[in-house]
């Protein structure tokens, strides 16, 4: 089977592209929509890294990216867990090098992350009805800073 080729065409001088724009948002109050506090990775690529990064990469990765936390990806597109700047700067780094006898430095990502299995989600469908209020409410009530988000979630 023989392909014909697309058509192409060159811009004149002087011409604008614009550049996509993130949509403005107003300020967030506790009553705007639960989904207004959410990072859609249907629209934004995710941050992730490799669970056998060391803990100073997945910081220098996160500084680099301009993120506090990267989903832990061993084999693409399946995530593995969550790794956060707390993770990597808390307690549990110090413990796990008390316990295991080992320095810091030999910690890998995969050490001190939280696996998929211990990540409580949220199913999408409820937050299209939520508001922000009840969104932070949820977060005090787990003691965390981050909530995973999914389609046709099933517990």
């Amino acid at each position: 089977m023989h392909a014909t080729a697309l058509s192409t065409f060159r811009f004149s001088a002087n011409t604008c592209i614009p550049q996509a724009q993130p949509k403005a948002q107003g300020a967030v109050t506790e009553q705007s929509p639960g989904t207004e506090v959410m990072t859609d990775l249907a629209s934004v690529k995710a941050a992730t890294i490799d669970p056998h990064i060391s803990l100073d990469q997945a910081e220098q990765a996160m500084i680099h990216q301009g993120v506090r936390s990267l989903f832990v990806v061993s084999g693409f597109p399946c995530v593995d867990g969550l790794i956060t700047l707390a993770d990597l700067v808390g307690e549990k780094p110090m413990r796990l090098v008390n316990e295991r006898h080992i320095r810091r430095q030999d910690l890998s990502v995969a050490d001190v992350m939280t696996p998929l299995s211990k990540l409580d989600a949220l199913d999408y469908e409820e937050l299209k009805s939520s508001t922000v209020a009840q969104v932070i409410a949820t977060f005090k009530k787990l003691k965390h800073s981050h909530l995973l988000v999914v389609q046709a979630a099933t517990p």
